[in-house]
């Protein structure tokens, strides 16, 4: 693990708009967080939001443009990257004028920050501030602007009646937004593989290295376990593109999508990653080499880095350092607790409140998502208070205007939305005239109703918080912690936030809080049930299937056992915590009977 130079924690993407402008909020204070840049509507608002509150010309782009979410999207990061950048020079040039701003700067460093001690080292008490100054411009780390697309999100677009070439897709005018942006920093790829997607990124120049390994705009595949990382590294690998950090995150112990694996936790996940990092550099750097020299491109001098980060569920500082030490992972992600933090993310108040008040009851995985993945939700979302009035009225469903998540064709030849009007009134109709049962008609209907309009219900809240009219969309918010969100119970100011990650006071009251580890197992063990309980004259295949889940939870069980044997004195707690809730879990699972008999 490379030295940490400032931060080792960063602010994962939330929704679409729960961190839409965190960068302008934190980068210049050396933290690193994601934008989502899904919703070229909601950036354009924001654009015109800072372009007015910084008085400076905003040019609108209209839909009837070609080209036009692309071009939203490159400016609306151009702007937050003059906005960060100014807010740093500033901040560096504080040091003789405002020495709060600096000292804000400095005191949210981790005190083992290689920055934070050679500063002191040099400079505390001393008067020299020319010195200090030039030193702060060479050193002084930025938050990185980094920026997320969901790959799958990528329905085709029209222009005049003409159906566009693939590049004009959603996900691929997210991409070339990103591309043609002044940006030097990464772009997140999350929730699989897209081959058509990736294989677009070859044609800008910005993602490939030069002859020193600089690569100006990098990229950062989000990722559920080795194997998927190896399979996309090489994939992008053989067409010049190095993936520059690989992002594990939690299959359910999660914000937002929930990617479940076949029943791999967490802990051997990362193990695996520890153990092959080596291996999983070279072979990735041999394909990479062999690759550019086909194309003529230049080639780096040396093997480049890989960063291997995590995310998901971590909720302690006990927790944080243990990651960051027995894995050697490069940054911890915590997103769910900042949702708290309004000078980091936008949260409206009223959703604060109910955030605060969320217990684990309230924080369910759902079937919310129009895209048919489960998803972690917050069951008091404003967004869904009138479904089942809705319904009752026969008003099933949400008129669909942004046409984000269009992905369905179970009854038109163009996909639609699940959530929308259109989808739900003809879902209702096929279900009434397949003569199910009372109780298969309920079921059927009651997962239907779960689906919501993301598309409005995560920018509404930015909207909110922004000030801008919510006439067109609604002011319902759907917001989606991961189950984590249960142990965090009042809203926090970002200092108190980062003194809690680095162990310097603690915002967690209760005291039956598990280990995030625990925490997943358990989570896995409420899935399984769940696929067992919907067992109905199952073929050997799903048998086989679930017993291989089962199994692949009782090895985590004993990797857990072991490295709980392992565990030195100084993270003692965390062994007797694991240790106790462990057996409890093994016991529930071996309980548990895979059979085809219901």
């Amino acid at each position: 693990m490379s030295k940490i130079l400032g931060h080792s924690f960063h602010i994962p993407v939330m929704g679409t708009g729960f961190t839409v402008d965190t960068p302008v909020k934190v980068a210049h204070l050396g933290i690193s967080s994601v934008v989502s840049i899904v919703d070229d509507i909601l950036l354009e608002k924001m654009r015109e939001l800072y372009c007015n509150k910084l008085s400076l010309p905003f040019l609108p782009i209209s839909e009837k443009t070609k080209d036009f979410r692309a071009e939203r999207i490159t400016s609306y990061l151009n702007l937050i990257d003059k906005i960060v950048k100014e807010k740093f020079e500033n901040l560096k040039a504080s040091v003789q004028e405002k020495k709060e701003n600096l000292e804000e700067y400095l005191d949210l460093l981790p005190d083992f920050s290689e920055v934070k001690k050679e500063f002191k080292e040099k400079f505390e008490g001393s008067s020299y501030v020319k010195e200090a100054k030039e030193w702060l411009v060479k050193n002084l780390p930025l938050g990185s602007i980094d920026v997320n697309i969901m790959t799958k999100l990528d329905k085709d677009n029209f222009y005049e009646g003409e159906q566009l070439p693939a590049e004009y897709n959603d996900a691929h005018a997210a991409l070339r937004g990103f591309a043609m942006s002044n940006l030097e920093s990464s772009m997140v790829l999350s929730a699989g593989m897209n081959p058509r997607l990736y294989g677009y990124l070859e044609q800008f120049e910005d993602f490939y290295p030069d002859e020193n390994g600089y690569i100006k705009k990098k990229i950062v595949l989000k990722v559920s376990d080795y194997r998927s990382a190896l399979i996309q590294g090489k994939f992008l690998a053989k067409k010049g593109i190095w993936i520059s950090e690989f992002r594990i995150e939690s299959g359910l112990n999660c914000g937002g999508h929930a990617f479940a694996t076949e029943g791999f936790l967490m802990g051997p996940i990362l193990e695996e990653f520890k153990n092959n990092r080596e291996e999983l550099r070279i072979t990735l750097s041999e394909i990479l080499f062999q690759a550019l020299k086909g194309k003529e491109r230049v080639c780096p001098k040396s093997n480049l880095d890989i960063r291997i980060t995590a995310q998901g569920g971590v909720g302690t500082a006990e927790e944080q350092e243990f990651l960051m030490n027995h894995y050697n992972l490069d940054s911890i992600g915590w997103g769910t607790p900042f949702l708290l933090v309004p000078e980091a993310c936008d949260v409206d108040e009223n959703t604060l409140h109910l955030l605060e008040e969320a217990q684990e009851k309230d924080l369910k995985l759902s079937h919310a998502s129009p895209l048919g993945v489960r998803y972690n939700n917050l069951v008091a979302n404003t967004r869904d208070r009138d479904v089942l009035k809705k319904f009752a009225e026969n008003k099933p469903g949400s008129a669909c205007t942004k046409k984000y998540m269009l992905a369905n064709t179970e009854f038109t030849e163009k996909p639609i939305c699940t959530a929308s009007v259109q989808y739900q009134k003809l879902k209702l109709a096929d279900l009434k005239e397949k003569n199910l049962s009372e109780k298969e008609y309920e079921k059927e209907v009651s997962l239907l109703l779960e689906k919501t309009c993301l598309c409005k219900g995560l920018s509404a809240s930015s909207f909110l918080v922004n000030h801008i009219d919510t006439k067109a969309d609604g002011d319902g918010v759907s917001i989606c912690p991961g189950p984590n969100l249960a142990y965090f119970s009042k809203k926090a100011k970002l200092k108190e936030m980062v003194d809690h990650i680095y162990n310097r006071t603690n915002l967690i009251v209760r005291t039956d809080r598990p280990h995030m580890f625990i925490k997943e197992m358990s989570l896995y063990i409420d899935y399984l049930k769940e696929q067992i309980d919907e067992l109905h004259n199952p073929v050997a295949k799903q048998l086989k299937s679930l017993e291989k889940y089962k199994d692949n939870l009782l090895n985590g069980v004993d990797y857990y056992k072991n490295l709980s044997n392992n565990i030195t004195d100084k993270f003692k707690n965390m062994k007797n915590q694991v240790g106790k809730d462990l057996e409890k879990l093994e016991l529930e699972i071996r309980g548990l009977l895979i059979s085809s008999e219901k």
